[in-house]
Order: C-alpha cells, then sequence, then structure tokens
C-alpha cells in the first residue's frame, strides 16, 4: 500500500510538474475522442452516455476558466496600462532618435529675436601663410548657436494728479483697463505660470521658484491659482462653441477615466472628433453623467466607444466599436485557450483595417462588406461549434449564469456586428478609439503628479484649460499665444 502511494505523489508531481495549456487541452480532446469512438461502437449504455457527456460540458467549461485564469494579463492582451504590467526584458531597446510631435506655430507676442550674422574672415593661408586680402571669396560655411536672454519688463504708470482751478476739485489721470491695482502681472507671465501647471504639470512650489528665478519676485500660490481660475472663466464661450463642434461632427469619439478630487473618486468623460477636444468632469461614470453632460443625447452622428453599456442605451446614435479593444480580448483567447474562432477573428480584424487604411474613400465597397460579413459569420459559427457549450441554467436559480471571456466576448461579437464592422462600411468611422484614449492619457499623468485635487472648481478648470490646449496644439498653434489671446479675449482669432 505504501508502494501504491508513493507510485500516486510520484505521478502527481510529474505530472503537475509537465502541465502546460497544449498538453492539457491535448489531453481533454483525445478523452473526447475516445468516447466518441465507444459511442459508435455501442459501448456505452444510454445512462452512462448521458452522464458522461454531462461531465465532459463541466469538464471543458472548467478548462476554459482555468486557461483563462492561469494566463496573465497585460497591456498587449487587455486593457491593462503598461504602467501595471511587467516590463518586458526581451524586448529590444528602440534606436531610433527622431522627434515625435506636430510643429508648433505661432509667435509669442512677448519675445523678440535678435538674429546676427558675423563674417569669420580669411586673411591668410594657413599652409603657406600667403596674404588673401585681395582673393575674392567663393562660398560659406554657416554655424548656428541659440541662447535665451531672460528679460523682465517693469511697466510704470504714473497718473498724474491736478487741482481744477475752477471748482478746486481733485482730478487724477485714468490708468489702463489691464491695471486695476497698484501691482499687477502681464499675460505673458500669467500664461507661462498656466502653461506649467496645467501641460507641464510642475507643481505649485516649483512654479514659484521658477518665476522667482526669472523675475526675482515671488508670485504666491493664490496668485497662481487665481490666473487659472481667470482662464477657466474666459474660456467658458469656447467651451460652448465646442460642443456645437462636437455635435455636428460625423463621428465622435467617447471614453471616460477616474479622477481624485477631494479624496472622492469622480469621472472625467472625453469628447473628441476632427481637432477638437473636450473634457467634463462628473461624479457619476454610467447614464446619470450622460445625462448630466447632455451631449450624447443630443448627438445624432456615429458614437466611437469600448462597448460600455451606458453608450449601447442611445439608439439616437449609431455605435462603433473600438477594434483595438476587440484585438487584445481576442490575443488573450488565443493565449489562454488557443481557439481557432479567435485567431481567425483577429487576422479578420487586422486584414480588413489595413485594407481600408490604404483605400482613399476609407471604406469597402457594398460587395466586399457583404462578403466580410458572411466570413465574419462563418467564423463566429465554427467558434460556437468550438467552445464548450453553457449548460442551462437550473429553474429556480437566480442571476445569470457564469461564463468564460472567451464565451462573453463571443456573444458580444455576435450582438455588435454592425458596430464592429461600422469602421468598414462607413469612412467617418476610424477603426480604434485611441483618439479618446490619448486625450485621457495625460490626465492619468496629472493625477499620478498631485494625487489629487482638493476642490471641485480646480479639476473642473483643468478639464477646460486641457481641453483648450489639447485642442490649439492639434491645430499646431503655440500654447503661450493660445493662453494670452484667451486671457485676452481674442479667442475667436484662434479658431
Amino acid at each position: 500500500m505504501g508502494a501504491t502511494e508513493g507510485q500516486k505523489k510520484s505521478w502527481y508531481t510529474v505530472a503537475m510538474a509537465t502541465i502546460n495549456k497544449i498538453s492539457v487541452r491535448d489531453e481533454v480532446d483525445r478523452l473526447k475522442q475516445q468516447f466518441s469512438d465507444l459511442k459508435e461502437t455501442s459501448q456505452i449504455s444510454p445512462e452512462i452516455r448521458v452522464l458522461l457527456e454531462s461531465l465532459l460540458v463541466i469538464v471543458e467549461v472548467l478548462l476554459s476558466v482555468f486557461m483563462e485564469k492561469t494566463t496573465r494579463k497585460n497591456n498587449k492582451n487587455s486593457s491593462l496600462p503598461s504602467s501595471q504590467t511587467e516590463k518586458d526584458e526581451t524586448a529590444t531597446p528602440s534606436t531610433s532618435s527622431k522627434g515625435k510631435g506636430k510643429k508648433v506655430s505661432g509667435e509669442v507676442g512677448n519675445t523678440r529675436t535678435i538674429e546676427t550674422v558675423t563674417t569669420a574672415k580669411a586673411e591668410t593661408c594657413d599652409v603657406c601663410g600667403v596674404s588673401l586680402d585681395n582673393v575674392p571669396c567663393h562660398g560659406h560655411e554657416r554655424r548656428t548657436k541659440i541662447d535665451i536672454v531672460f528679460e523682465q519688463v517693469v511697466e510704470h504708470v504714473d497718473a498724474e494728479i491736478k487741482q481744477c482751478p475752477n471748482c478746486a476739485a481733485t482730478v487724477k489721470g485714468h490708468f489702463p483697463p489691464d491695471m486695476p491695482g497698484t501691482l499687477q502681472y502681464g499675460n505673458g507671465l500669467k500664461a507661462f505660470a498656466i502653461h506649467l501647471i496645467i501641460s507641464q504639470m510642475v507643481a505649485l512650489n516649483r512654479v514659484q521658484s521658477q518665476i522667482a528665478a526669472m523675475i526675482g519676485r515671488v508670485v504666491a500660490e493664490s496668485s497662481l491659482l487665481k490666473f487659472v481660475l481667470r482662464l477657466h472663466l474666459a474660456l467658458e464661450p469656447w467651451e460652448i462653441r465646442a460642443i456645437e463642434t462636437l455635435l455636428q461632427a460625423p463621428a465622435l469619439h467617447v471614453d471616460e477615466t477616474s479622477f481624485r478630487v477631494d479624496r472622492k473618486n469622480y469621472w472625467i468623460h472625453v469628447h473628441s472628433a476632427g481637432g477638437t477636444t473636450l473634457k467634463l468632469l462628473h461624479r457619476k461614470r454610467g447614464k446619470d453623467a450622460i445625462v448630466g453632460v447632455n451631449i450624447i443625447p443630443r448627438y445624432g452622428g456615429v458614437l466611437i466607444h469600448d462597448c460600455w453599456a451606458s453608450y449601447f442605451s442611445y439608439d439616437n446614435c449609431r455605435h462603433g466599436l473600438c477594434g483595438s479593444h476587440l484585438l487584445r480580448e481576442l490575443v488573450f483567447i488565443i493565449d489562454s485557450n488557443h481557439y481557432r474562432w479567435a485567431r481567425n477573428m483577429k487576422k479578420l480584424l487586422q486584414q480588413t483595417s489595413r485594407q481600408v487604411a490604404k483605400r482613399p474613400e476609407k471604406c469597402l465597397t457594398e460587395q466586399e462588406y457583404a462578403s466580410l460579413l458572411k466570413w465574419y459569420r462563418t467564423i463566429l459559427t465554427r467558434g460556437g461549434k468550438e467552445m464548450p457549450v453553457i449548460p442551462e441554467k437550473p429553474k429556480g436559480k437566480r442571476g445569470k449564469m457564469a461564463k468564460s471571456d472567451a464565451h462573453n466576448l463571443w456573444e458580444r461579437l455576435r450582438k455588435h456586428e454592425a458596430a464592429v464592422l461600422l469602421f468598414a462600411k462607413d469612412q467617418h468611422v476610424p477603426f480604434t478609439n485611441n483618439r479618446a484614449e490619448r486625450d485621457l492619457r495625460m490626465a492619468k499623468v496629472k493625477q499620478k503628479v498631485s494625487g489629487c485635487f482638493r476642490r471641485i472648481r480646480y479639476a473642473e478648470a483643468y478639464c477646460r484649460i486641457s481641453s483648450y490646449l489639447q485642442t490649439m496644439a492639434s491645430q499646431g498653434i503655440n500654447p503661450l499665444v493660445a493662453i494670452q489671446m484667451a486671457l485676452a479675449g481674442k479667442i475667436t482669432d484662434i479658431e
């Protein structure tokens, strides 16, 4: 008996040491084939047959869930961000030195460029020492040096005080409208401070230090926050016009992300289309927020999102699903269960997206789309046969039946086939929702730097100002120019 127990332990140790996804799946397939052979030869009674079929269904469901639970999720097979994914030590480091980003245009009004050209004369020959004064020049070689000289501009306005000889009244000269107090800061300094706080996400005390190093004067934190709030109020008309612009767009990217304000969880809802980006803050994430923001209920174009259920509750607009999310989920299904349908679906979506991207009209013909839809449905039909059947819910049991990620994705692809393939039919619909995710990315960086906002009005100011600056950046406008013009009430000049 002891030897038998030892043999059992030895077999268990070897089995656990060699078990992997492929071997388990192959073993189950082998058992299913043996069971099928026994059924054909009528070597199994009907009662045993029903029992074994039920057991095999349960084993397949458990195996599918087990494979998913043991497969690690990362930024390539799920929506998990790169910051929460283990570093890939096998990845080849990038050697590219090319800079990225759009070239910024627009000159800042309170700067000047002093450009000089001097000539380094060739007076004598370096080899034989002959004078070259009378030798004509046949070319130049130029070298350039660029430097910055910080200059503080202090403007004093002295108002005359006179006494009227007729009525003896004291009369004082009028100050300019932009100088209401004894001391104020110009729009150039305000724009620089706001740019550091909002765009560069620099802490207030470091902004103070930076400005003090430049002008030799410490600006109070309360003054810096007033700069931000002033721009926030100045951009209110721009936000109204941005909403109207988004409502007229043929396709609208939407997404949301959590944002900590006053130790509570808020949500930033982004709406992006063309060159316009708008981020709005709300306490909720779902339908209450959509109603509160009141953009989607009035929108009649195509809404591009990541299959959030609250978006599908609105039938006043069409829907397009993000292909990047679907591809990552398909990669996870392939990694965990090696389903052929997932591999074929991934290949189909990738090939179609490349085909559409190469077309000048950015869509397929009606015949091509019909062929795509037929092949799409064929893959899902085969996938339904490839995956284990979900047992029916027992009578009297409440709630939904637990399903694997593969089943949930398969059902989602079947239910929303029109939204998944809309990018191939409508030229205004892109394959992914990466635009909205990019617009939200810096908000997460801001939260990591700042931790959270202490007051909701500053969080709302951040959303509005960052939306404005991102919109201006997409148009290639210098952020300092955009801020100064907004503070001066000249927003319409740059739209």
